[in-house]
């Protein structure tokens, strides 16, 4: 299954390691220093122009994270994730 993070951008629910409120974790220094280093390391992909409510970490199958930043709440995505494992 697949999951809307919006603008076009999908991923598939299996590499999905965790869906993170933005503006909470990033007061955490480990959390801006991966931010930082995903972001160094072209893995960090902007789905959205508006402000950011959330990023998606995901693991392809190399084991190489991915960081997407989207402008929907982790509520709305959760309840997104959730309704497609039911169907």
């Amino acid at each position: 299954m697949y999951l809307h993070l919006g603008n076009d951008f999908m991923v598939n629910t299996k590499d999905i390691v965790g869906i993170f409120d933005i503006e909470n974790t990033s007061v955490s220094k480990n959390t801006k220093e991966f931010l930082n280093f995903a972001s160094k390391n072209k893995r960090v992909v902007n789905c959205t122009f508006e402000m950011p409510k959330s990023f998606v970490v995901c693991l392809d199958e190399e084991f190489t994270e991915t960081v997407y930043i989207s402008q929907m709440s982790c509520a709305t995505l959760l309840k997104r994730a959730k309704r497609k494992l039911t169907l």
